[in-house]
């Protein structure tokens, strides 16, 4: 089935208080297993084929990553790269959508696709034995979907009713407010659903214009990993993907989404007294996927954390933001985040409460804590949340899909991919300092963005004004 991929918050763990020493055991010495190597080659038309096999792994998983997303729409179109992630799986010229969902159900295989604001992904987990068979297929529906008028028809239904469970979701509509209020006026404010009116006159046109301006060689990876051989994918790439177009304006892989959206301080507020909580988040601008800054923004990301009061560990939690909050009792649970994409990112904390009468006490404390980060951040707080980064990635990276989806979205976004240990090693030299200069530059007094959805809605200004006082 088709799904819908939000915002990537990944590597969001719990930081905070803790013991004044130095934690020196090594993320990469913990594991026993090998170093996996990750091979890459370009084909003549630009298409990137990447693996990581394991010779002892019985599946495989292979996909096709492609460096479009709502971002390379416009307002006419705004929606067809997910409305596309639907029609993929319709029937293709050499096969209907039943023929399609048979064979992939008769060698056992699992399907899917997903979009987001920057990138589409298709791919398939099967047996090993089987892969050139997924690869065959995702050729086909990439190459040769039909988009029969009677099934663009059908899933326009299918998309509005996946709209509007959406939009009963409150965290996903407080992030697409968000992104709409922050990048006013740019394509990357655009939700990856499209507007209702979209939904409904989006075109068989339409559809096979964003595949022909996007849907090209150079701004695609092609990926396996676990029990496959980079030889041999790089043999089924040529027989299946050597017809790929290259696009007039070739977008290399790791470079930028055309021009830069400018980032606005400015808020959305949705007053809903008969809602039991208030949903708020507050977000700065950060930095970009290649940015030298990425890393230590995720450790500044880790230093604020995760807290949930319902879970049993919460009142123990080393997070000192989660210590004020819960004494006090000023909300339900908070959720920092530092979302990338290719040349900006969001860096914010997400807050939900049923204290709606101390609604000013949590914003405050929050902008404390995040003004904090530049002026007295602890080292033993930078290394619990350097220890729990780098204990995310192993958690992230299980099973051959997840190291799919690593290899791919750092292709994609970066134009190489490090390993697991290559990582270990840049979020080990990380330093105080280090969080402290780029809070400072990023977090202190600067524009934020404000979105509240529900009771008692804090004061923009109140807001702007905590993120640039040291009163604290």
């Amino acid at each position: 089935m088709a799904s819908l991929f939000m915002l990537s918050n990944a590597l969001r763990r719990q930081a905070g208080r803790g013991l004044k020493r130095k934690f020196t055991r090594s993320f990469a010495s913990e594991t026993s297993f090998p170093q996996q190597i990750t091979r890459s080659t370009v084909l003549p038309n630009g298409l990137t084929v990447a693996t990581e096999a394991n010779a002892f792994a019985q599946t495989a998983t292979v996909g096709v990553w492609i460096n479009a997303g709502s971002r390379a729409e416009n307002a006419n179109n705004n929606g067809a790269a997910h409305f596309l992630e639907h029609m993929a799986f319709k029937g293709t010229k050499s096969r209907s959508q039943h023929q399609l969902e048979l064979f992939i159900e008769n060698i056992g295989a699992h399907l899917n696709a997903y979009t987001s604001r920057e990138q589409t992904v298709y791919y398939a987990k099967t047996f090993k034995n089987d892969a050139k068979v997924a690869v065959e297929i995702l050729s086909d529906i990439l190459q040769n979907s039909t988009l029969e008028d009677h099934a663009i028809e059908r899933e326009r239904e299918v998309i509005l009713r996946e709209q509007e469970e959406v939009n009963k979701l409150l965290d996903e509509v407080v992030f697409d407010h968000l992104h709409a209020t922050a990048f006013q006026g740019h394509s990357l404010g655009r939700t990856i659903l499209g507007p209702k009116e979209n939904i409904l006159s989006l075109s068989r046109k339409d559809l096979a214009d964003y595949i022909s301006k996007n849907y090209t060689a150079d701004r695609m990876v092609l990926v396996g990993t676990g029990g496959i051989d980079h030889e041999e994918l790089v043999k089924l790439a040529e027989k299946h993907f050597s017809s790929l177009p290259v696009s007039s304006n070739p977008l290399s892989l790791g470079s930028t989404h055309g021009v830069r959206p400018p980032f606005t301080g400015s808020e959305v507020r949705v007053r809903n007294d008969e809602l039991p909580q208030a949903h708020i988040t507050l977000a700065v601008e950060s930095v970009g996927w290649t940015s030298p800054d990425y890393y230590p923004m995720l450790v500044a990301q880790a230093v604020i954390g995760t807290w949930d009061r319902s879970l049993g560990s919460a009142r123990h939690s080393s997070s000192r933001l989660s210590h004020v909050i819960h004494q006090n009792q000023l909300a339900n649970s908070f959720q920092a985040f530092n979302t990338s994409y290719s040349d900006t990112g969001l860096f914010g904390i997400y807050l939900i409460t049923e204290n709606k009468d101390n609604l000013d006490d949590l914003v405050h404390f929050t902008c404390k804590e995040l003004w904090r980060l530049h002026t007295s951040v602890t080292e033993s707080e930078v290394e619990r949340a350097k220890q729990q980064l780098k204990a995310s990635l192993l958690l992230n990276l299980d099973g051959t899909t997840a190291i799919a989806e690593d290899v791919g979205r750092q292709l994609i976004t970066t134009g190489k991919r490090r390993s697991p240990q290559e990582v270990e090693a840049i979020v080990s030299k990380v330093t105080v300092d280090d969080v402290r200069r780029v809070a400072g530059e990023y977090l202190w007094d600067q524009d934020v963005a404000v979105v509240g959805i529900g009771p008692g809605l804090p004061d923009y200004n109140r807001v702007r004004g905590d993120m640039a006082t040291n009163r604290f």
